[in-house]
């Protein structure tokens, strides 16, 4: 079994990232700062907003959690888009009232939205972005491959999709709806699954030699798993993503590369 470790690789960008907020403070005056815009008090939010605040510190990007009820999210988004000390500006998801998803992620300024997820981002989505950094990382290659991505949702599925179809590759959307699920699966010779349902994707499903990408985020009686079985994980010949350190390290790298981004181009501008 080859590890695709996410983990090994977010240590060496976080020090690029460091290196590079230190000259945007020494040479421009540019201190990069990220706004969460916070309308959940779910305690699995917790998690989230600690790590996200911890490397910030660790980089030296400062890191706003405005915490506001749903119905005043999107006067505080246009507030917050225009102030100019701030950089970037997510809303962390799921919101309370999931059906006003789209107007208050679409109220960010596409300047400012460092998660990419409103209508025209100037940035490309951080969960893909951490995907496409963990393959090139251990150079696997995805031309001429069939690629199927498990899960339609908006910040990996679908977005992901969309890149890798712009770029020409061969990709599929399946998930439990999709006529002869299994089967579908078993054509792939790269998976990318979130859908964050525990066991969904059995060793059975899973062809011989397949790079298997498991970004599915989900809870069982034992703490936080992805959507790959555990006996699929016991495999010898496939190219996998670990339980804990695979896709996740990079996502908050790329989240935070394009704040540096959105405060680089303030300094330009």
């Amino acid at each position: 079994m080859r590890i695709l470790n996410g983990l090994e690789l977010a240590g060496f960008i976080k020090e690029r990232q460091a290196r590079e907020v230190r000259a945007l403070r020494q040479a421009a005056k540019i201190i990069p700062k990220l706004a969460i815009v916070r309308t959940n008090p779910a305690p699995v939010v917790d998690a989230y907003m600690r790590l996200k605040r911890h490397y910030g510190e660790d980089i030296l990007v400062e890191v706003d959690v405005h915490e506001t009820g749903q119905t005043t999210a999107i006067e505080l988004i246009k507030k917050l888009n225009a102030d100019t000390s701030v950089h970037g500006i997510i809303v962390q998801l799921p919101i309370p009232d999931p059906a006003q998803t789209d107007d208050i992620v679409n109220t960010v300024s596409p300047q400012k939205d460092v998660d990419g997820l409103g209508k025209n981002p100037a940035f490309d989505p951080a969960t893909p972005m951490a995907i496409n950094w963990l393959l090139a990382g251990y150079n696997i290659e995805l031309k001429g491959k069939r690629i199927i991505i498990v899960g339609k949702g908006r910040l990996v599925g679908s977005p992901l999709a969309k890149m890798w179809r712009n770029s020409g590759l061969d990709v599929e959307i399946a998930d439990r709806s999709t006529a002869d699920f299994a089967g579908t699966l078993r054509a792939a010779d790269v998976i990318v699954s979130a859908a964050g349902k525990p066991e969904l994707i059995t060793s059975d499903m899973i062809k011989p030699g397949a790079v298997v990408v498991d970004a599915g985020v989900a809870t069982d009686k034992n703490g936080l798993v992805g959507d790959v079985s555990s006996s699929a994980r016991e495999r010898s010949d496939l190219t996998i993503t670990p339980v804990k350190g695979g896709v996740g390290p990079l996502t908050v790298c790329a989240l935070f590369e394009n704040v540096i981004q959105a405060a680089r181009r303030s300094a330009s501008s």
